[in-house]
C-alpha cells in the first residue's frame, strides 16, 4: 500500500509543480524558433544574398586602374635622318590611368534582377525551414499533450483501484470478502499501475524529444505541463493557399530560372561603354653618357596623352554555345513551372485530406461523447454493485477497463481534432 501511495502522489505532485511551467503551442514555437541553428544559418544566407546585390545604377560607377612598367630595349636600328645604324638600348618607364564604365549593358540589368530574386528566395527559403520546423514541432506537441492527458487518466483509474483494493482488503480481513476478490483487484491494480507507469515513461520522453527539437536547455521536465491549444477555424469556403511558404518559395525560384534565360539571351544584345585614359611615358638611352636627354618630369609633362571616347560592341558570332544555354535555360523554367503546380496540388491535396479527417473527427465527436456518457454511468452503477458485493472484482474490472477505453478514444478524438485545425491553418497561412 505504501508503494501505491508513494507512485500516486508522485505523479499528482509532477503535475501540481508542473503549473508554475506551463508551455503552450505558442511558446514552444517561439522558444524553438529562436534556438533553432538551422534557422541561423538560413539567416546568414539571406545577409550573403543582401551583400552580392549590386544596383545598376552602383554599375555605372567605373572601374579605374592605375598601371606602370619599367622595361629595357637592347640592339640597334637606322636612324632615318643619317641612314646610319645607331643604338637602340632605351630604357621605358610607362604609365597609365584608364577609366572604364557600360553605359548601357543589358547583361548586367539582368543579372541584377536575379540577384534581387536571389535575395527573395533567400528569404523564402529561410521561411520554408521555419515552417518545416513548425509542422514537426506541431507533432511532437500533440503526441506529448496527448500522452500528458492520457496519463491523467491513467491517474484517475489508479487511485480509484487503490480506493477499492483497500475497502476489500479490510473486509478480507473481517471475513466478509473471500481471499479471491482480493487477489482479483490486486491484479486490476497492478495491470493500472503498469498502464501508469507505461503512460509516464512515454509522456516523458515525448517531452524530452519536444525539448530536444526545440533546443531548449535549463528546464526542470518533471516540472513542464503543456497546454491545450485552440485554433479558431476561419469562414474560408475557397481553400486559399497563397500564403504557404514553399509555394511562393517555388515561384521565386519560377523567376529566378526566367531571369536566368534573360541574362543569356543578353550576351547577343550590344554594350555601349565609355572610356578614358591618361598615359606618359619616360625613356633614356643606355651606355651613351654624352648624349642630353630631358629630365624625368619633364618628359612626363611632354609625354602626357589623353584619349576619350565611346564604344559599342555588337556580338555578331558568338559560336553556338550560347543559343544551346538558352535553350537549357528555357527548359529549366518549364520544369520550374511544373515544379510549382506539383507544389500548388501538394499543398491543396494536404488541406483536402486534413479537412477531411477533421469532418471524420466531427461526425465521431457525438458518438464518442455518448460513448463516454454511457460508460461513466455503467462504470458509477458498477462501482455501487461491487461495494454492495453484488459482482466480482472481474466483472467490475472489465466495466472500469471499458471506461478508460471511452476516456481514451474521446480524448484522442478531441486531440486530433485540435491537430488537424492546426495544421490547416498552418498550411494556409503559416500561423500557429
Amino acid at each position: 500500500m505504501n508503494k501505491a501511495i508513494v507512485i500516486i502522489s508522485l505523479f499528482i505532485s509532477i503535475f501540481a509543480n508542473g503549473q508554475e511551467d506551463s508551455w503552450s503551442l505558442q511558446r514552444c514555437v517561439a522558444a524553438a524558433l529562436e534556438n533553432n541553428i538551422d534557422i541561423r544559418i538560413k539567416q546568414l544566407e539571406v545577409i550573403k544574398a543582401q551583400k552580392l546585390y549590386t544596383h545598376p545604377l552602383l554599375e555605372l560607377f567605373p572601374t579605374v586602374s592605375l598601371n606602370g612598367n619599367h622595361s629595357y630595349n637592347f640592339g640597334s636600328t637606322i636612324d632615318p635622318t643619317t641612314n646610319a645604324r645607331v643604338s637602340s638600348d632605351i630604357q621605358w618607364d610607362n604609365f597609365y590611368l584608364n577609366a572604364n564604365t557600360n553605359l548601357l549593358d543589358f547583361n548586367n540589368l539582368t543579372l541584377a534582377g536575379k540577384e534581387k530574386i536571389a535575395i527573395e528566395i533567400a528569404k523564402a527559403d529561410k521561411v520554408v525551414i521555419e515552417y518545416q520546423y513548425k509542422m514537426e514541432l506541431l507533432e511532437k506537441y500533440s503526441d506529448a499533450l496527448f500522452s500528458q492527458e492520457l496519463l491523467k487518466i491513467q491517474q484517475e483509474q489508479l487511485k480509484n483501484t487503490i480506493f477499492n483494493r483497500d475497502r476489500i482488503e479490510k473486509e478480507v480481513n473481517i471475513g466478509s470478502k473471500p481471499q479471491s476478490d482480493l487477489y482479483d483487484i490486486q491484479l486490476s491494480f497492478s495491470q493500472d499501475e503498469k498502464r501508469l507507469i507505461e503512460a509516464r515513461q512515454l509522456f516523458d520522453a515525448q517531452k524530452l524529444q519536444l525539448f530536444q527539437l526545440m533546443n531548449v536547455q535549463g528546464v526542470v521536465l518533471d516540472n513542464v505541463t503543456l497546454l491545450t491549444y485552440f485554433i479558431q477555424e476561419k469562414s474560408q469556403q475557397i481553400q486559399d493557399v497563397d500564403n504557404n511558404p514553399e509555394i511562393y518559395l517555388s515561384e521565386l525560384q519560377l523567376k529566378s530560372s526566367m531571369k536566368e534565360t534573360a541574362r543569356l539571351k543578353a550576351a547577343n544584345l550590344p554594350v555601349l561603354s565609355a572610356f578614358y585614359s591618361l598615359s606618359s611615358f619616360y625613356s633614356s638611352p643606355i651606355n651613351q653618357p654624352g648624349m642630353q636627354i630631358a629630365g624625368f618630369k619633364s618628359q612626363l609633362d611632354d609625354n602626357k596623352n589623353h584619349q576619350v571616347g565611346l564604344q559599342m560592341i555588337v556580338p555578331v558570332f558568338n559560336g553556338f554555345r550560347k543559343s544551346r544555354q538558352v535553350s537549357a535555360s528555357k527548359i529549366e523554367s518549364d520544369r520550374t513551372k511544373l515544379i510549382v503546380q506539383q507544389q500548388q496540388l501538394k499543398v491543396q491535396q494536404q488541406i483536402e485530406l486534413e479537412t477531411t479527417k477533421k469532418k471524420q473527427y466531427l461526425e465521431l465527436m457525438g458518438n464518442l461523447e455518448n460513448t463516454l456518457k454511457y460508460a461513466k454511468e455503467s462504470f458509477k452503477t458498477t462501482q455501487s454493485k461491487f461495494s454492495s458485493g453484488k459482482i466480482d472484482a472481474v466483472i467490475y474490472t472489465t466495466v472500469k477497463n471499458q471506461l478508460l477505453s471511452s476516456e481514451y478514444d474521446f480524448l484522442k478524438n478531441k486531440l486530433m481534432m485540435q491537430y488537424a485545425d492546426a495544421k490547416i491553418n498552418l498550411i494556409r497561412n503559416n500561423e500557429l
